[in-house]
Formats: C-alpha cells, sequence, structure tokens
C-alpha cells in the first residue's frame, strides 16, 4: 500500500474519512505499516487473519477425518451425485488433473489404501485358470488407457462390464470383461450394469 498520501494520524483520518492513516511509527509489535482508522496495524491484521484461516482449516481437515465428517460426506454426495458428477464434467482437463494430482498430494494414505483394495479385488477376481496371453491382454488394455489419458488430457480407465461387486451378479477380471472408456463415463455407470456397451 503506497503510504505517501495517507493521513498522519488517526485524528487526521477521522476528520478526512480515510480508511488507513500512516504514523511511521512501528506499532507495538514491531511493525511500521498502515493502520486502520480503529487503529489497528494492517500487517497484524494478515497475521490474525492467516491464523484464523490455519486454525479453520486445521479444525475441518481433522473433522473430514472423523467418522462424522466421513459420514457427512457421504450422506452429501448421496444427496447430490448428479450435480457432483455434472460439475466435474464441466471442468477442463487440465483443472482435472490439477485438482487429481492435489488430492494424491494431500491423501497419500488414502491413495495407498484405495490402491492396495483395488489390487486386492483384481486378484481375488482373476480365475487361476487365465492365461499368460490373456494377462498380458489385460497389461495391454491398462497401458492403452494410460497412453489415452497422456495423449488426450482427458481421463481413461479401465473398466469392468460386468462389475466386480454388484448387488446383481459379480463380474470377473478377464479381458473379455475389461474395456476402456472415460472416467466420466466410469462414475456415471458406477458399479450398475448396463445394457448397451459404452462407446469407448
Amino acid at each position: 500500500m503506497d503510504t505517501t498520501n495517507l493521513p498522519k494520524t488517526r485524528q487526521e483520518a477521522k476528520a478526512t474519512k480515510a480508511k488507513y492513516y500512516f504514523t511511521g511509527e512501528p506499532c507495538k509489535h514491531g511493525h511500521i505499516a498502515p493502520r486502520k482508522i480503529k487503529g489497528t496495524c494492517v500487517d497484524c491484521l494478515k497475521i490474525e487473519w492467516q491464523q484464523a484461516a490455519e486454525k479453520r482449516a486445521n479444525y475441518f481437515r481433522e473433522y473430514n477425518k472423523s467418522e462424522a465428517g466421513l459420514n457427512a460426506k457421504q450422506a452429501y454426495y448421496i444427496r447430490n451425485r448428479e450435480t457432483i458428477i455434472a460439475r466435474a464434467q464441466a471442468r477442463t482437463p487440465e483443472e482435472k488433473r490439477a485438482y487429481r494430482n492435489t488430492w494424491k498430494e494431500n491423501n497419500p494414505d488414502q491413495v495407498l489404501a484405495d490402491n492396495k483394495v483395488r489390487r486386492r479385488k483384481h486378484r481375488e477376481a482373476t480365475p487361476p485358470w487365465i492365461t499368460k496371453k490373456q494377462k498380458s491382454e489385460i497389461r495391454q488394455l491398462y497401458q492403452i488407457a494410460i497412453t489415452m489419458s497422456r495423449t488426450t488430457g482427458e481421463r481413461y480407465v479401465v473398466d469392468h462390464i460386468i462389475p466386480l461387486r454388484s448387488d446383481v451378479v459379480c463380474g470377473l477380471h478377464v479381458p473379455w470383461n475389461l474395456r476402456v472408456i472415460t472416467q466420466e463415463q466410469n462414475l456415471l455407470k458406477s458399479n450398475k450394469l448396463v445394457d448397451t456397451p459404452l462407446t469407448t
């Protein structure tokens, strides 16, 4: 803030109806900065705002980890699922990538846990009788998804046509039950069976 034309005293600031004044003298915390009409140093205010923001962020960070917070988030998602998915679909590829990377950085334990659960589900759903060639076909599908994501900037995933977990029937982790689709298509499908194959 330019202090050149600011009033020199609080009385002068009140008389001219200015929001700030600058005495050139340090406040009780040692800041040489403009002061608001109420006498508060703007640098002190910035520190107070930052501390309040950090305190609030820490509160919600801990709340989000609690059982009550997790239940609240799940209930909110159930109530607003379509809106949340639509909002996610409206993001640009760059926004999606940045959001995904930030979430992973902030939730490394959750990422690790999710990966372990996913690998276990795949392992349990993989029949012992599939051949090496079929296993290779599975790996190729995942490589295709990675390549398409890097090439297009849009997130592609490997989807199980018949979900591994479903109230109706459980599918297998085999090549003929896999396909590469966009993450948006996968979110819309969730773990439901679809009558018509999605366009890949």
